[in-house]
């Protein structure tokens, strides 16, 4: 055997290597979370950096920076958190990759944002509570300013939870509970809150029913005949067309605020267009695609793959071109205040606050969109691309329905909801009777298909939004009075 210098082996000098190296490896998995909080922490220090270049030379600057990097920091969470939610049932479904699906949905979602991201927004606070009620610009800009901050906060704890939560509710529990501490409980538009508050039972229940049926309609048109594949054949083609119209009609509707809005009639037309062309042009590929392919289940199912990734990367680009402006929407409201000492109706969102949202976004998502997305996509519920494909659909039919009742939604709420109907109809189909014996009581605990304990966790989650959000931001606010 070859010896050292030392009268040692080789055989001693690599198993002390391996042990280093195993120790390396350790170390470096430790540090990861590091890692991630340092690049984090680069992006906040860029944001404040931005904030001063375009805005140290106003009234309430040190104000306006503060905000800058709390908005940075909202923008971090809700990629970490809403965000993950797009790609959750396409990682699921084992359609795509981890690392592709973050890349593409980072890419997506700062696409959404920059390119399509509402050029002016309705300002929430005007809507929850009536700014004249602050008497002064001064406890504005600081309600605006803990709003935020108290939302991000409890953003970035549900995220820690593992809780997929709605970062629009988490910024309207923000202005509840400052503008509540600021102007008093009469300076609260309660209808509003009341309408919001409808739409936390709506939405999910919507998303859920939807998805649910549209698996229904495939298991009774494709699944259950004995040729599978022929049947996909004819079906496929439909559904991505629906598809394809209702991308069309939600983007439309909610994320073309930049390259114009259209109104519902246009929109509409827009997308039956769109769904025609759609379906014209999927009928040959899918023929295509099928040939030579066995009448198997699997093979149906991998015609669904490639419809999927284009679904939820065009749901990462709507959400990033509506959701954006949780993040900078109270930014802009501050960089208002302190220029005309008031805000308005409606506020042009200044294109420096759009890139921290945008770059935010794809920043939060890529450093910490894993575990939610995870959670989504494997831990409620076992997810194929035909179930995926169901859950992305629901949600943009969901949102036009929701839009055309004029209840304001949340995509993470309607997409987790889609995932749990999905779950709950196939725990139906396995658990309903079968002849005139009821099935027993152990025998459908074993059949249960949904995670009972994330189940719980989740809509506690979002019980406690708006409260929780409401409650620090008060206190944030009571700090900086």
């Amino acid at each position: 055997m070859p010896r050292s210098n030392d009268g040692g082996s080789w055989l001693s000098l690599d198993r002390e290597l391996g042990r280093i190296t195993r120790i390396e490896i350790a170390a470096a998995y430790t540090a990861r979370p590091l890692v991630a909080f340092g690049l984090a922490l680069a992006f906040l220090i860029f944001a404040a950096i931005e904030g001063m270049v375009f805005m140290g030379g106003t009234p309430g600057a040190m104000l306006i920076l503060a905000a800058a990097v709390v908005s940075g920091y909202m923008a971090l969470n809700i990629g970490a958190n809403d965000a993950a939610n797009n790609m959750g049932p396409a990682v699921g479904a084992r359609a795509i990759g981890m690392a592709s699906a973050i890349a593409l949905a980072a890419c997506a979602e700062a696409a959404g944002a920059l390119l399509a991201g509402s050029e002016v927004i309705s300002t929430v606070s005007v809507r929850i509570v009536e700014p004249g009620a602050f008497g002064e610009a001064g406890a504005l800009m600081q309600a605006m300013l803990a709003a935020l901050l108290g939302a991000a906060l409890f953003v970035n704890m549900a995220t820690f939870l593992g809780a997929p939560v709605s970062t629009t509710h988490s910024v309207i529990g923000g202005i509840l509970g400052a503008g509540v501490v600021a102007a008093g409980f009469d300076a609260v538009n309660w209808a509003i809150v009341g309408r919001i508050t409808l739409s936390w039972i709506l939405s999910p229940l919507l998303g859920g029913v939807i998805a649910a049926l549209l698996l229904a309609l495939i298991r009774n048109r494709i699944s259950t005949r004995e040729d599978v594949l022929g049947a996909a054949v004819t079906w496929v083609p439909i559904l991505v067309g629906l598809m394809g119209g209702a991308f069309a009609t939600f983007l439309a509707i909610k994320g073309l605020g930049r390259l114009g809005s259209l109104g519902w009639p246009p929109a509409l037309s827009l997308g039956l267009a769109t769904g025609a062309a759609v379906w014209a042009v999927t009928v040959p590929a899918i023929r295509r695609q099928a040939a030579g392919r066995e009448n198997r289940m699997r093979s149906v199912k991998a015609l669904f793959s490639l419809p999927l990734v284009i679904a939820a990367t065009l749901l990462s680009f709507a959400h990033g071109a509506n959701d954006v402006a949780n993040a900078v929407g109270p930014l802009t409201a501050i960089v208002a205040v302190s220029e005309t000492g008031t805000v308005g109706d409606q506020l042009a969102i200044p294109t420096w606050t759009l890139i921290i949202g945008a770059l935010g976004l794809a920043t939060g998502l890529f450093l910490f969109g894993p575990r939610l997305i995870r959670r989504v996509g494997n831990q409620i519920t076992k997810l194929n691309p035909i179930r995926s494909f169901c859950v992305a659909l629901s949600a943009a039919v969901t949102v036009i329905l929701a839009s055309a009742l004029g209840l304001p939604v949340s995509s993470t709420h309607v997409a987790v909801g889609a995932v749990f109907g999905i779950g709950f109809y196939r725990e139906w189909l396995a658990v309903r009777p079968q002849g005139p014996t009821r099935m027993a009581r152990e025998e459908r605990q074993r059949r249960r298909l949904v995670r009972r304990s994330h189940f719980l966790t989740i809509v506690a989650a979002w019980v406690v939004t708006v409260p929780s959000a409401g409650l620090i931001s008060a206190l944030i606010f009571l700090v900086l009075r």
